[in-house]
This record gives C-alpha cells, sequence and structure tokens, in this order.
C-alpha cells in the first residue's frame, strides 16, 4: 500500500472520457476520502490537459485511508478507488507541524499542531512567474537560512508580469496547464524548503489586473481551479492582490470568496490591499475571510511611522480578534512615493517593529526591488516609472535590510512572543508626539513576566509601572546581539542613537 506522510501531498491520476482543449465549464469532478477515524473529506479534481484529471490532498490522520471518485458528467470519472496509508512524518520533513491554521485565541497563525508560527514573509512577486526552477531553488534556500517562513508571490498575468500567459478569457476561460504544471513546481517547492507558500490568486489594482478585467464567474472558476491544484500544499491564500476595493466592487469581491472558499476551508486566507487601506469593515465578517492583511505602503518614514502605530492597525486590535500582518511594508530601496527619500534599512526595521508591536505579534513581511521584479539585468520595474533600474534579483539575496529580517527572527524565536499584547500605557513618555519616527511602541504579557519595548532611534524608553519583570537588556535589532540594560527611575537609557530593542524578563 502506497505510504504517505503526515501533511504531505497524496494525488491520483485519472482519464476522462473527453479530450479537452480548454478549461471544462460542465464537466468535473470530486474525491471523496474516508480517514482511519471515519472522517470524510472532499477535494475537487482539476483538468490537466487532454483527458488527464487530477486530485490531490493532505492527509493529517495517521493511519489507513480509503477514497473514491465521483463524477456526474463523466463516466470515466466516476467510480474509481483505492486506498494509501498516513505515516507519521519526521521532525526532519518540512512543515511536519501541520498546515496553518488561526490560532485558539485567534491572535496569531499557528501550525496544525497548535504551534505557535510568527510569519515572516518575503515579496518575490514576479519570481514563481519569471525565475528558472534552480534559480528558484537558489532563492528558496537562502531566504529560509536567513530565517523566512513565507514566500508570497503572483500567480497570473498582471502589471508586473503582463505577459505571463497563465489564462485567457477572450473567448471563454482558457488556462494555459503547462504554466500551471511549471507553477506546481515552483508552490512544492516553497514547501520543500520549510516555507509557507502566499500565492496571490488575482492582482486587481490597475483595470488592466486579473482581478478587474475577469468577469466574476471567470474570477470564481480560476480561483477553485488554484485552489484543487495546490490547495494540499502549506499554503495561505491572497486572494486580491494590491487592491484598492472601491465601494462598488465590495460585495463582488465578498462573493468571490464565498464561491472560491465558503466557511468550510483548510488554509487560511485574506486579502492584500493597497498602501494604506484597511479592509476590517469590508471583509472581517465574511466566513472565508481568517486574518487581516494590510500593506503600509512605501511613503516617508514619518507617515508610514504614524499610520502603523498611531493608525488603524493600532486601533483594531483591541475590538478585533483575529491576526494583524503588515504583507507589505516600506520596500528597502525603494524612492518613497513623492521624495527623493530613499527607503533605507533603518526605516525597513523601523516599519517591522512598529507593525509588529502596535498590533498582539503575528508577523511581517519584507521586500526589496530586485527580487519582486526578478530581473535577470539591470532594467525598469514594470508599471513604476520611478524604478527605472532594478538590479538583478541576486543582488537582492543579501543586504542590510535583510541582516535586520535575519536577527528579528532571532530576536523573536527567543521570546513568548504570542502572549504579548500592546501597552502604550506603561510609557512615561511618547517622543513620537513630536516626530512621528520616533514613535516608541510597547508590548507585555498578561502575566507580567515579560515586556518588549521598541525605541526607533535611541530615544530613552521611561516607564510607569514599578512592578515589572526586572532582569533587563537590550536587544540589537540590526544583528540580534545583546547587551546589559540599566534602569535609572524607570528610565532606560538606550546605547547609542540607532534603534533597539528593550526587553524586561521575570
Amino acid at each position: 500500500m502506497e505510504e504517505i506522510p503526515r501533511w504531505s501531498v497524496w494525488e491520483v491520476e485519472m482519464t476522462g472520457e473527453v479530450q479537452h482543449g480548454r478549461l471544462p465549464e460542465a464537466v468535473g469532478g470530486t474525491v471523496e476520502l474516508v480517514s482511519p477515524g471515519g472522517a470524510e473529506h472532499r477535494v475537487e479534481a482539476f483538468w490537466d490537459g487532454g483527458r488527464s484529471w487530477r486530485a490531490r490532498f493532505a492527509p493529517g490522520e495517521v493511519g489507513d485511508w480509503t477514497w473514491r471518485s465521483r463524477s456526474d458528467a463523466d463516466a470515466a470519472l466516476d467510480g474509481a478507488s483505492g486506498q494509501f496509508r498516513c505515516v507519521e512524518a519526521s521532525e526532519d520533513q518540512p512543515l511536519h507541524r501541520g498546515p496553518l491554521r488561526v490560532s485558539d485565541d485567534r491572535r496569531h497563525l499557528a501550525h496544525g499542531d497548535g504551534t505557535p508560527f510568527f510569519w515572516l514573509g518575503d515579496t518575490a512577486w514576479n519570481g514563481a512567474l519569471r525565475a528558472n526552477e534552480d534559480d528558484w531553488a537558489e532563492y528558496l534556500s537562502l531566504r529560509r537560512e536567513q530565517g523566512f517562513n513565507v514566500i508570497q508571490f503572483v500567480t497570473t498575468q498582471w502589471r508586473g508580469r503582463p505577459g505571463a500567459g497563465v489564462y485567457d478569457d477572450t473567448d471563454g476561460l482558457t488556462v494555459n496547464v503547462e504554466a500551471f504544471q511549471r507553477l506546481d513546481r515552483m508552490v512544492a517547492a516553497v514547501n520543500e524548503h520549510g516555507m509557507v507558500a502566499a500565492p496571490v490568486m488575482l492582482w486587481t489594482l490597475t483595470e488592466r489586473d486579473p482581478g478587474q478585467t475577469l468577469s466574476e464567474e471567470h474570477a470564481i472558476a480560476l480561483c477553485r481551479y488554484m485552489v484543487a491544484r495546490w490547495g494540499a500544499y502549506n499554503v495561505a491564500w491572497l486572494l486580491g492582490g494590491d487592491g484598492r476595493f472601491p465601494e462598488e466592487s465590495i460585495e463582488r469581491w465578498r462573493w468571490i470568496g464565498r464561491a472560491v472558499f465558503g466557511a468550510d476551508h483548510d488554509r487560511p486566507v485574506t486579502m492584500h490591499p493597497c498602501g494604506s487601506r484597511w479592509v476590517e469593515e469590508e471583509f472581517a465578517s465574511e466566513p472565508w475571510f481568517d486574518f487581516i492583511g494590510y500593506q503600509s505602503g512605501h511613503g516617508l518614514p514619518e507617515k508610514t511611522s504614524r499610520w502603523i502605530a498611531k493608525g488603524p492597525p493600532a486601533r483594531a486590535w483591541r475590538t478585533l480578534e483575529m491576526p494583524i500582518i503588515n504583507l507589505e511594508p516600506n520596500y528597502e530601496g525603494f524612492p518613497a512615493y513623492g521624495s527623493e527619500h530613499i527607503i533605507s534599512a533603518h526605516d525597513v526595521r523601523r516599519a517591522a517593529w512598529l507593525s509588529i508591536l502596535s498590533t498582539p505579534p503575528a508577523g511581517v513581511t519584507y521586500g526589496t526591488n530586485p527580487i519582486w521584479v526578478w530581473h535577470e539585468e539591470t532594467g525598469p520595474a514594470p508599471g513604476h516609472s520611478n524604478l527605472t533600474s532594478v538590479q538583478p534579483w541576486r543582488e537582492g539575496l543579501e543586504s542590510e535590510g535583510i541582516e535586520g529580517m535575519t536577527a528579528l527572527r532571532e530576536i523573536i524565536d527567543d521570546l513568548e512572543w504570542w502572549r504579548l499584547r500592546p501597552a502604550q500605557e506603561l510609557l512615561a513618555n511618547q517622543p513620537g508626539s513630536d516626530d512621528p519616527r520616533d514613535t516608541i511602541v510597547a508590548v507585555m504579557t498578561e502575566e507580567r513576566d515579560l515586556l518588549v519595548a521598541y525605541t526607533p532611534s535611541g530615544k530613552e524608553i521611561a516607564l510607569t509601572e514599578e512592578d515589572l519583570p526586572a532582569q533587563a537588556m537590550w536587544r540589537d535589532p540590526r544583528d540580534g546581539s545583546s547587551r546589559q540594560a540599566d534602569i535609572t527611575d524607570g528610565t532606560f537609557s538606550a546605547p547609542d542613537e540607532s534603534d533597539w530593542l528593550l526587553i524586561l524578563r521575570r
């Protein structure tokens, strides 16, 4: 009997009666699976060209499984059956703790076994579409070493890759099966390198992007096709990418989400809005919407700092029981909107730590132009008149900003971060009142045994409470190093004028 490690992808191939030259609209099938304990599961089969159909599933229960195919439209796809055995995964198997879900307290994401998952993503928007498989593996290997565990990427044509040719809807909906087979390997590679794949299903910023050009019917069909192909992998779905989501489009997106995912889905789903767009009111009550993704954008540091630490993210968490993650902060090396300021590694660290500590910590994403554009040679970024000379992708593999993300991972992994909650009331003074770039943020556990505060520019941290954890240290967000912290009358003076993290433990 075939053996499948727990949470790995099981696949069955079936042959239909009819040779199809395009995505069949009225033909399809499902595979029904029964677990060793008797639980029933069902996955959609997907067309894989010609007469070929496949179904994929990730078993989460050890023991013998049975399966049977069903189809009302194609007799050859109806009645196939079989068995396989799910065996316990080894601890060295990537992502052996299971696919992501929302934690029991609904404040962060967790693995299937409940282990907290801190999202540290990278935006490789064009990577899966443009990279060859060897280069993709090289990139993934290094990102994993650097501490990243999520890769965000676009899966269809968009303004960054208008000629991707993944689908065609000029006369009905046709999918490019070979393109999807290639994307299968790119998605699988992310998991094989121990990271979660976060595909953007429909980019939707401009009127030329699929999120706007596709009819509702075709948008649903294309997204359901992606779910059938990749839903067995360890993925987090970004349904709409870089969207403004004007009021007149909200019902359309709600309906697409319901039709594609419904309430009974088993991988987390969110939206990726455009810069400084907050979508709580529009989507948080939807049964398919699992966590708030937002984009603080690429503005000047003072605007970015103010919007994160004093805007919707910092205000919403008290009433919104849902993980909150900045999916696109300011990109290292990006010219800030409407200015000549080039976003520095310090700016990136500031936005990252403000994002993490202004809400119950759940994660953050990094970005840099060479990686999201994914050029082989220096050239302009598609759709960005202010990015005329973006370096090749390899130039984005290592940088000072990425060193800060590696340090962030090291620091976070040394904390029980999932117990922390914003505690701005502990700050006796707030230098960010005069300059948002100096905004200090603080979090503490309910048990009052762990406190973390971030000062972006070395301003002293003065705390109001006397009964605080007594063991104090500074952590350097540039390299993760630590040093003893001295206290004078409830005030901690940072080692220098750069950014620092103060950590108090009991």
